[in-house]
């Protein structure tokens, strides 16, 4: 179930990721063509003002469609009526007509252009595959064609546009963190000794009720979880226990543990865990610095990436599943927690400027704004190809990473 449900919440991150595209493209005027809870194929779908709604039948994540994210070129013609010209001939004039025009910029007239081609393939005996290959080609080149398309939009709009992606992700991380601190965060009481049994070690060590213990062996101790191990860990060895006794610090003579249930321990009985709770404003507060903290310790595991020395630190969907699935076993805020933290991830992520990353995008309209004029499609095709192997590379690597910790390895 704890698997299921870092799955799912794996899958909510992205479909917010996917809404934030959505609505903001839809909010600056550029009609996004789908969209889907899931991936497509869709299960079921359906149109509303000219949106196509669906459910994917791959229940993970979200998908938008966004109409003419690249400039069109005449190749893209080649690539989508090459089969039907190959078994109509006929189609060749209305074909390198709309290439014609499409190559000099006079996109009115191509889009004009395309309507006559669609009319001839309508007439035209076509195999399935051709026939499909054709109807994707019009309806494509009709989207990169028409006045909404992506790259025809002010520079500000498509930066919007890409931005609210991450940007949605961030805010929702902001949004978890506050939540946590709403709810209310463990204090140091965790560590406070409830009472102590009579004749065991702690009690002969002068542990009291009420004791906050900060250290074992003069490691300092943050929670119970570490007194605990320290404890374990042992080896029946004398522990120096430091606690705060009345607002004093005091260290305890050293004292060896016992073996109970073959388990070393001390004999006293923590206390159960308070919690602090927050303000709304104090929790935003909180929220985001933590973000911020988050945010420099990402761009540092960026650098060792970089330089190869945090290889092993490199991970993938399936070990984020493996670690939040630990977060659900350990309580719901935990678990709000790591999930604020893989959104943050999200959203710093696919701020790098790679192609086809969110980055990317921004980065390339912002040279074409500075420009004044599209960049090239094979100049976009080129930067996503390396962009996409290092994506790739990183994808092998952090599931060669994934596979060694499940293993144990």
């Amino acid at each position: 179930m704890s698997v299921l449900v870092a799955i799912l919440g794996l899958a909510l991150l992205i479909l917010i990721h996917e809404m934030g595209h959505f609505f903001t493209a839809r909010g600056v005027g550029m009609r996004p063509r789908k969209f889907y809870i899931g991936f497509p194929p869709a299960a079921v779908k359906w149109t509303r003002n000219g949106i196509e709604y669906g459910i994917g039948v791959i229940p993970f994540g979200g998908y938008v469609k966004i109409p003419g994210m690249h400039r069109p070129a005449p190749s893209d013609l080649d690539v989508h009526f090459a089969p039907a010209l190959y078994e109509e001939p006929r189609l060749l004039t209305d074909v390198e007509r709309t290439k014609r025009l499409v190559g000099q910029g006079a996109f009115a007239e191509a889009r004009a252009a395309l309507a006559t081609l669609g009319r001839a393939l309508q007439s035209a005996k076509l195999s399935p595959k051709a026939r499909r290959a054709a109807d994707r080609g019009l309806s494509e080149l009709d989207d990169a064609l028409g006045p909404d398309a992506y790259w025809r939009q002010r520079t500000w709009k498509r930066l919007a546009v890409i931005a609210a992606g991450p940007g949605t992700n961030l805010l929702f991380a902001i949004v978890l963190l506050a939540s946590v601190y709403m709810l209310g965060i463990p204090t140091d009481a965790s560590r406070r000794v409830q009472d102590v049994i009579p004749k065991s070690p702690a009690a002969v060590a002068g542990l009291h009720p009420d004791d906050r213990i900060v250290g074992v062996n003069r490691v300092p101790a943050y929670d119970f979880t570490d007194v605990r191990d320290a404890i374990r860990n042992s080896n029946g060895k004398p522990l120096v226990i430091s606690v705060v006794r009345h607002g004093r610090y005091v260290e305890l003579p050293g004292v060896k543990p016992t073996k109970t249930d073959g388990v070393y321990t001390l004999g006293f009985h923590p206390a159960a865990v308070r919690y602090t709770h927050y303000s709304p404003p104090k929790a935003f507060a909180l929220a985001a610095e933590d973000t911020w903290l988050v945010t420099k310790a990402m761009g540092t595991w960026l650098s060792h990436i970089a330089s190869g020395s945090g290889r092993k630190d490199v991970s993938t969907p399936v070990g984020i599943v493996q670690q939040s699935s630990k977060a659900v076993d350990l309580g719901y805020r935990e678990y709000l927690q790591v999930l604020a933290i893989i959104s943050l991830s999200l959203a710093l992520l696919n701020l790098l400027p790679l192609l086809p990353l969110d980055g990317g995008h921004m980065l390339f309209s912002i040279v074409e704004g500075i420009r004044g004029r599209a960049i090239q499609r094979s100049v976009y095709e080129r930067v996503s190809a390396i962009g996409i192997a290092l994506v790739l590379l990183l994808f092998f690597v952090g599931l060669s990473n994934d596979i060694g910790n499940i293993r144990g390895g």
